[in-house]
């Protein structure tokens, strides 16, 4: 795993001296991402400069160094992720056309063989793996950027002035000397909606994320024309194109129309699928072992590793005091009984609050999903003993993890037939119960119904029940954090998002299939995915994700709703392949998910913190919200009249990243 970054300069004169250092500023804020290696390679004749660090996985030796040129000389690459299949690409090559000796085994001259041989294209529509690179094609003077198809590595790019310039992370780009890219209002209260910038904005205007699956070509004569809007692959913008070489909504439509309808074969594709992913991505010259909650996901990929590897498998997990947001117990009673070496940490209050102040260098861009603070954690306990780590990321999006799956279809048929001004007013009725009775209420339900927190979501889903009228805007509205974000920001515009676009037709009579596949274009990329990259980017850890091999999301798109989400539980197919490992005793429980007690720490330990950042004054001065709606939600959750922690975690971190960058 590395860090890549790169400048296409084409306002003429650019020394060879001033591009190196510029492109050493922005490589060496990335030296968390790769701390072993470092790179630069320049050609001032074009403005062209690539810069690289280097976290060795594979190939431990100066053969993997980067930036790397073809053996033809004519492609240079900066490459930043793994190709879990490279050994198989690297034979079939070499069988189509003769190869001069290899200079080590790495993935990346395996790339650059594959490159020049059949080009970009073919190439990635080849491979198994994540990844995010640079090429420059200095025939045709050309930069292609491409990015895997889940969006498992960052890639951001966009224009500096007259500079076209790219890198792993937007602290990169910031470390350019001619940027000076204002924040863009509208883009902020999308921020505000999703509390993450959802692809393929950035927080800066000019300045964007590749999307998931995606080639960008850039010709050099092209690099100084920034486009007036966002580019939605696939686009054409003068020179720069953008094109999808892997299509998750096509998948999902394909797929879906060639069922599996046998429960034990289902069951055994699966599992046959999901043992090869890991066992691919077990491959490293490095110590590797694997993250464990106790719960579906991660205990699957954890079960699978282990027997397929002749000794015990490194697993690691975060404790909590409070027993509302524990799951250490149940994930070491699972590597128990796998047998796994188990290493687990409880973290204290004051602990986890130490890593508030990291967040905005962490992340580098506004980012409020509060489970980025256990995701470090449990990232830097990781990095004491491996380089690499497995996740179970990508469960509950391919198979009807989210307790949303499941619930909202079945809500949306009641209360489609209230009136709207009736729902408007069940919803504030039920936010005037506390969210405690809703927990009460919860523990009584049958185990497979019952919901760890149940007060907070069924308190957000009756504040989203007002102007509803389809499914489709419930499910945004779940989604969602600040429902009514232009106000916050003023003068901001409406965005499109890959949110707006219409559902593939033949997911559109399946409420539940659309809704994970909203999730997994948006929420996965946008959210879960850049979480983990950055917390474990930020102490040099690789994580590596089984359930995002392509293969096994295109077998989980060929399986019905009913092998997903049954008797209002999800992944029930999952856990089938689950229990051949694990007894059902150990994990039949309500999902908890990987959060943090932000509300209660709000009310007592943050409050000072939250109450400077958002004063009024401050606000003000800043001039990028409106206080009105932010101190209102403030007094009514410090005094408890109201939940509003997420919606005030959001301005928190943009108001922290604001310091940040100053």
């Amino acid at each position: 795993m590395c860090g890549i970054a790169g400048i296409l300069d084409v306002s003429g004169g650019s020394r060879h001296e001033d591009l190196a250092a510029s492109i050493r500023r922005m490589t060496d804020v990335l030296r968390h991402r790769g701390p072993d290696d470092d790179g630069v390679w320049v050609d001032a004749e074009v403005g062209m400069a690539l810069g690289f660090r280097r976290l060795a996985i594979l190939d431990l030796s100066d053969a993997g160094h980067q930036p790397m040129i073809s053996t033809d000389g004519n492609l240079v690459l900066v490459f930043n992720g793994e190709i879990y299949n490279h050994a198989d690409l690297r034979a079939d090559v070499a069988a189509e056309s003769p190869h001069p000796d290899w200079r080590g085994h790495s993935d990346t001259e395996t790339l650059l063989a594959c490159f020049s041989a059949w080009g970009v294209r073919r190439t990635l529509e080849r491979t198994v793996g994540m990844f995010a690179l640079g090429l420059w094609d200095r025939r045709e003077r050309r930069l292609l950027l491409a990015r895997d198809r889940f969006g498992e590595k960052p890639l951001y790019y966009g224009w500096v002035r007259n500079a076209f310039v790219f890198g792993s992370e937007l602290k990169a780009l910031r470390r350019h000397p001619g940027f000076d890219n204002q924040v863009d209002r509208d883009v902020l209260a999308l921020y505000f909606r999703y509390s993450a910038v959802p692809a393929p904005y950035s927080i800066y205007r000019h300045v964007y994320k590749l999307q998931p699956g995606s080639l960008l070509s850039l010709p050099s004569a092209d690099a100084a024309a920034a486009p007036a809007a966002a580019p939605f692959a696939p686009s054409r913008h003068g020179g720069l194109t953008l094109e999808r070489y892997w299509d998750l909504e096509d998948v999902a439509a394909r797929e879906s129309a060639r069922p599996i309808n046998d429960e034990r074969e289902a069951a055994d594709r699966l599992e046959a699928a999901l043992r090869e992913a890991v066992r691919l991505q077990s491959i490293a010259d490095v110590p590797l072992g694997a993250f464990l909650s106790g719960g579906i996901d991660s205990s699957t990929i954890a079960a699978l590793m282990q027997t397929q590897s002749r000794c015990p498998v490194k697993t690691f997990t975060i404790g909590f005091d409070d027993a509302s947001y524990d799951e250490a117990k149940h994930a070491r009673a699972v590597a128990q009984h796998l047998g796994t070496e188990h290493t687990e940490l409880y973290l204290s209050p004051e602990r986890a609050r130490e890593v508030i102040p990291r967040i905005p260098e962490i992340y580098s861009e506004p980012f409020a999903d509060s489970s980025q603070i256990p995701t470090h954690l449990v990232s830097q306990m990781a990095r004491q003993h491996v380089t690499v780590a497995l996740s179970g990321d990508g469960g509950d999006e391919l198979f009807g993890g989210y307790v949303r799956h499941a619930w909202a279809p079945r809500a949306w048929k009641y209360l489609k037939r209230v009136p709207p001004g009736m729902r408007e007013r069940l919803g504030s009725a039920i936010q005037a119960i506390p969210p405690s009775a809703w927990n009460t209420v919860s523990t009584v339900l049958p185990a497979r119904l019952r919901v760890a927190q149940a007060g907070d979501k069924v308190s957000k889903l009756a504040h989203r029940l007002s102007g509803v009228d389809d499914l489709n805007d419930l499910y945004r509205g779940l989604v969602s954090t600040w429902l009514d974000e232009v106000r916050a920001v003023p003068g901001a515009a409406p965005l499109r998002t890959p949110l707006d676009a219409p559902v593939p037709d033949a997911l559109a009579a399946e409420p539940e299939q659309m809704m994970m596949l909203r999730d997994a274009l948006t929420y996965l990329p946008d959210d879960i995915l850049h979480k983990v990259d950055r917390a474990s980017m930020s102490v040099s850890l690789e994580t590596r994700a089984p359930f995002l091999d392509h293969r096994v999301a295109e077998l989980a798109w060929r399986l019905p709703v009913h092998m997903k989400i049954r008797h209002g539980q999800g992944k029930w197919i999952l856990r089938q392949v689950l229990h051949r490992h694990v007894p059902r005793t150990l994990i039949d429980r309500p999902k908890m998910g990987f959060g943090v007690p932000i509300a209660a720490w709000l009310r007592g330990p943050l409050r000072p913190w939250a109450e400077d950042l958002l004063s009024e004054r401050r606000l003000l001065a800043d001039g990028y919200l409106n206080p009105a709606p932010i101190r209102l939600k403030l007094a009514e959750h410090v005094s408890g009249a109201r939940s509003w922690h997420h919606e005030l975690w959001s301005v928190l971190m943009f108001q922290a990243w604001l310091d940040f960058t100053r």
